[in-house]
């Protein structure tokens, strides 16, 4: 077993709450899933998700999560000014 956390913000945070999760969440992922299985696992559409940080950079749904991984899941339209900067737009269906 491996653990990751998780955290998500604006709009996924009410979809988490729903569910039963608090903030951040403690995910058990094995020995490592990709990007792609844990929106899978959640129940969460890529739609829902515009980016996704992995240890605090953006990466694509491919991306390899391993245990002690810090995710952060990024609804599409979050304000703020680091958007562009960051690569977000549009980064989870590159």
């Amino acid at each position: 077993m491996g653990f990751i956390e998780l955290r998500v913000f604006s709009s996924l945070q009410a979809v988490m709450r729903e569910r039963g999760f608090g903030f951040p969440v403690t995910l058990d992922v094995g020995d490592g899933i990709t990007v792609e299985q844990l929106l899978l696992n959640l129940q969460i559409e890529a739609r829902q998700v515009e980016a996704v940080m992995l240890n605090g950079k953006v990466q694509n749904s491919e991306a390899l999560v391993v245990p002690g991984d810090r995710v952060a899941l990024i609804p599409p339209g979050t304000p703020g000014p680091y958007r562009v900067m960051l690569g977000i737009k549009g980064k989870l269906q590159e």
